[in-house]
């Protein structure tokens, strides 16, 4: 959860964040990760910026090759996430004045399933700008690999 902009660099950071805290320690001998995408938004399958910061703030840093799969327009329904893990914090505070950012966390991470699932969540206090550009010189020095079929929605970027 932030309290700036919704940035491919807000995104990014997230999961930078979720692999340093607790993605590393859980699969010590994972070298790769699978994203799952919206094709719109911070993390757009057409955002430049997504993809740079995914290279320097991700992959770079951490060694992973990180495999992006971006679901098609209207299709993030599909997202197991959004069934998983979304629904579920709205049950948990369907109802409930969320005036606080301390609420709001409250009540995601009080969020679980009989299933096993529980939520965690942090407070992303970063200030994000949007509207960065990436220049097409910038673009060139990305390690990525576009994947068959629909390279402009799959593709592999790993560790330069």
């Amino acid at each position: 959860m932030g309290i700036s902009c919704d940035t491919p660099e807000f995104a990014v950071d997230n999961i930078a964040k979720w692999w340093e805290i607790e993605g590393q320690d859980i699969y010590p001998k994972q070298d790769k990760l699978l994203v799952l995408a919206d094709s719109g938004g911070s993390n757009s399958c057409r955002s430049s910026s997504w993809k740079l910061c995914l290279q320097e703030r991700l992959i770079d840093q951490f060694g992973l090759s990180v495999t992006v799969c971006h679901y098609p327009t209207g299709c993030s329904k599909w997202n197991p996430v959004e069934h998983r893990l979304f629904s579920y914090i709205s049950i948990n505070w369907a109802g409930k004045p969320l005036k606080t950012l301390g609420t709001m966390l409250a009540y995601i991470r009080g969020t679980s399933t009989t299933t096993g699932l529980t939520v965690k969540a942090f407070l992303q206090e970063g200030k994000y700008k949007e509207g960065k550009e990436v220049s097409k010189e910038m673009m060139k020095q990305l390690n990525i690999n576009f994947l068959i079929p629909n390279p402009k929605w799959n593709y592999t970027i790993s560790p330069r």
